[in-house]
Parts: C-alpha cells; structure tokens; sequence
C-alpha cells in the first residue's frame, strides 16, 4: 500500500501498461512480426516521456 501511495494510482497504471506492452511486443517480436513488434515497443519510451513531461509541469504549477 506504501507504494501505491507514493507512486499514485495513476503512475502505477501507466507502468503496469508499459510492462504488457513490453510484453506484446516480445511476443510479436519473437513469432515472427518484427516490424509489429519493434513498433509496439517503441510505444513504452514515448509513454513514460509524456508521463515525465506532465508531471514536470504539474510541478511547475504548483
């Protein structure tokens, strides 16, 4: 529980999201669909850059 408390539900879940991603797109990767699977893969950095990206400017309001 401490930890979802210092995370917040919301960061959690963008986590959680970026792991079966990352999941998804070593499956793709590894049956076959490279292409499918590098694109899907590239989702996660561009998840977590916009994650950081607002909670800099969250913080920069308050």
């Amino acid at each position: 529980m401490k930890l979802i408390k210092k995370l917040g539900i919301s960061n959690l879940l963008m986590l959680v999201l970026c792991a079966l991603i990352i999941i998804v797109a070593e499956y793709l990767f590894l049956s076959g669909n490279k292409l499918h699977g590098i694109f899907i893969g590239l989702w996660v950095p561009t998840l977590l850059g916009v994650m950081i990206y607002l909670k800099l400017v969250y913080r920069e309001r308050r």
